[in-house]
Formats: structure tokens, sequence, C-alpha cells
């Protein structure tokens, strides 16, 4: 079988780690002689030649505060931080994690085309490339709140899709996510894992993405790679996405697997996107290449991987402009997901848009943000203590578990499935306390 380039002829991951070794030995300069903290690196997502001490000092903390935060966190260095640790509030971005998965969204024209397209391959290539199109956004450094349970997000208006999501789990944290038009119906199941190193955290995406293309009853698998933050609390936060993504036609048997490159020497390699479509029966039959912060390109390809003679290469997607210099580095998309222009009519009193926290960070009151944030974690934790107490266990509104147990690479995860138009469904008494009690949690009335 084929591979884009030579050097992953033989063992991708291998070399991919080779890659990383070397790199580290080259760019990580060590703090710890300054700072007097042992095993804390930072990196230079340029790669370039800083001072370690010089470079350290480019992150988003002030001294103070980095220091004291450092002192908490490094006990929990080898661990699953996803739900255990409480953040200050300055490294948030206004979003929670359930428009956060809205996100894919922004280019669900490729969805629309794979659903209208004849070809089984050049499906592949523009459904693969909406799932790349979201790590554009995903670059950012600015961490989403984590969705109170039973919190909920709708969008409207956008392309003429209905997207809904929901905190089905606190521990660990879970949403499920439903999107809708005439061309495709979009579910997922996420489940985020997390590992802390020190100055970094890699992201394992234990989640379930399928799309169904609705002309043919096509349905589409996608297992993302994983994500790694660099320089968490010294230097200069980036974010970088390496190893293969895979999505596979569950109909046909058809998939295409594409290799995220990790960053290597003086940056080289960061952002770009290699692979092919295969058949059925694993021969190339399409390469796809270039970057996840840029566009995406593809062209025939022979048995043995090569361009096609006389073919060319073709852009099937690009991204498309962004504010400039936006302190959260959001598109206008993003913008839009706090906008209440693409809310339902009878919004959810549990909706993202109305965290208190959220909203405070917005108007930039860093101080009232903290605040009700704080408050939000406590009547948390009082509902839960308060749930077990009376032996109440917590029911989703808009997604029921299924007894589906699905293998990830990196754990199994329970599915649950979207249980239809929530304008339809009518509350029965059983969930009607649950439904209060996101009110109060997310502060509404």
């Amino acid at each position: 079988m084929a591979t884009p380039n030579s050097n992953q002829s033989k063992g991708f991951f291998a070399s991919m780690t080779s890659g990383l070794s070397m790199f580290g030995n080259a760019m990580h300069r060590s703090v710890n002689g300054f700072l007097g903290y042992e095993g804390v690196e930072v990196i230079n997502p340029e790669g370039g030649k800083d001072d370690a001490e010089e470079e350290a000092q480019k992150g988003r903390w002030k001294q103070e505060e980095r220091d004291g935060y450092w002192k908490m966190m490094q006990n929990y260095i080898g661990s699953d931080v996803t739900s255990m640790v409480t953040l200050p509030v300055l490294i948030f971005e206004p979003m929670t994690m359930l428009q956060k998965m809205a996100e894919l969204m922004e280019y669900s024209y490729l969805l629309d085309q794979a659903d209208e397209c004849e070809d089984p391959y050049m499906r592949l290539v523009y459904a693969s490339s909406w799932a790349i199109s979201v790590y554009y956004a995903y670059q950012r450094t600015w961490k989403p709140f984590n969705p109170i349970l039973g919190e909920t997000y709708e969008m409207i208006n956008q392309g003429g899709i209905t997207f809904i999501s929901e905190q089905v789990s606190h521990h660990p944290p879970m949403g499920a996510g439903h999107a809708e038009n005439e061309h495709f119906a979009y579910d997922i199941t996420s489940k985020l894992k997390t590992k802390f190193l020190g100055n970094s955290v890699d992201v394992y995406p234990v989640g379930r993405t399928r799309v169904t293309l609705k002309r043919d009853g096509v349905v589409l698998d996608l297992v993302p790679p994983p994500t790694k933050v660099n320089n968490l609390i010294f230097g200069r936060t980036w974010v970088d996405t390496l190893g293969e993504m895979i999505m596979t036609n569950l109909t046909t048997g058809d998939k295409v697997v594409l290799y995220f490159q990790p960053c290597g020497w003086f940056g080289a390699g960061r952002y770009e996107v290699d692979g092919y479509v295969y058949n059925a029966a694993e021969e190339p039959k399409i390469l796809m290449t270039g970057k996840w912060n840029e566009s995406m390109s593809y062209q025939p390809c022979d048995l043995e991987g090569e361009p096609v003679t006389g073919s060319e290469l073709k852009e099937a997607w690009h991204v498309a402009d962004v504010p400039p210099n936006d302190k959260f580095q959001y598109t206008y998309f993003a913008h839009k997901l706090n906008s209440f222009d693409t809310a339902p009519r009878k919004l959810l009193a549990s909706d993202s848009r109305l965290r208190p926290d959220r909203l405070a960070l917005e108007k930039g009151d860093l101080s009232k943000a903290g605040a009700e944030k704080s408050s939000l974690e406590e009547r948390q934790r009082a509902e839960r203590r308060e749930r077990e107490v009376k032996a109440h266990k917590f029911t989703p509104r808009w997604f029921d578990m299924t007894d589906e147990v699905t293998p990830t690479p990196w754990g199994d995860l329970e599915i649950y499935q979207y249980n239809g138009d929530r304008e339809s469904r009518t509350l029965n008494l059983s969930r009607l306390h649950d439904t209060l009690s996101t009110r109060r949690n997310l502060g509404v009335h």
C-alpha cells in the first residue's frame, strides 16, 4: 500500500516518534536552571533558538500567577485532568465544549457536496476535508468552559442546519450532539481523555462521530487523531495535532487515511496533512495533501500512489477569511456561536449562551467570570450530593443512552442517541426535576 511520503514507507508511527525525539533533543530548553523547577521544558513553536528564559516569559501568565499555578499543578503530572482540576478563568475563552462541538458545522457545505457527489471516492474527499476543516479553530490556545451536567446548546439559521448538544455526564465529562439538514445527519458522543505532562497536555478524543449522507443512506465513521497542547504554563502556548485520521464508509468499506505530520525541526512539517482515499480492497484511488490551517487538495492516483499522468491537483477546501487581531483567535463563524441570532426562538434556559461566567468573560470582566465559575461549580457539587442522598440518577433530556459500547483507540465508549425534535417533545414528570436543577445551575430562573 502506498504512502504519501517516502519517509513514512516503513512504520509511520515509528518515524513519527523518532522525529519527535530528535525535535525534543534539539529544541527543548530546560528552564529549571533559572526557575528551580525540575522537568519543565519550553518549546518555541516556530522552531527558533531563543534563550529558554526569554521564551518562557512570552506566555499569558504573570510571574506570581504562574509560580502558584505550577506548584499546584505539578501534583497532577501523569494524570487525566479532564475534570479533576479547578482552572483559573484567565486561560478560558467565552465558549463551552458544547459550542466547540458545533464548530464542525462551519464548513458543512462540504458534507452537502459529499451527499450530492456520484463518485464514492470523491465523497470521502469532501467529507474528510470537512473533518479536517475544524482544526483551524482547534488551534486556539484558550480553553472552553466545561459544561454543567444537563447544559445544552442549540444553533439554527446556519446553512439550513439545526444543531443541539447536551452534557450527558459529569464524571467522566461527556457530551452528545446532533446536527441535520436536507443532505446529512451528524451524530457525536464525545468524551475527552487527557494526560498532563507538566508543561504540556496530551488530549485523546475518546468519542464517536457518525455522518449519514441522506441521498443514498451512506454512513461515515470518523476516528480523529490526538492533540498536544504545548507550553501550558511556561512559554507561548501552542497546539499540535499529530497522528492519523481515518474516515470509513461503513456502507461500502472504502476509507480515507490522512496523516497529520508532527512539528519538526525549525517548525518543519507543522500543519501538514497527507494521505489517500482507498477502495474496499485497500487500493489507493485519490491522493490528498494540504495543511489543516489552510487548505486541502486532491488528485487521482495509480495503484502505486503516484499522480495519474495528465491529472491536476485540485482544491477541495480552503479556510475562510478570519477577523484580524481577534482577541481569542475566533473565526467569524465562532462569533456566531455566541450570538442569539443563531438561537431558536424558544431557547432552553440551560443553553450555554446564558452561562453567567461565559457572559462575564465575553464582556471582559475576569473577576466576575471567575466568581460566577466558582459559584456554578459549587452548585453542581451540591446538586450531585443531593442526588446521591435521594438516590436520584440524572437522566439527559435530549439524548438517550443506548446499549451500544464501541471501542476506540483510547478506550471503550458508551453511545448516546438523539431522541427526536425537542420542539415536539413534552417533558414528563420524572425529568422535570433535572430541568429545574439545570436552570438553577446556570443561574437562570
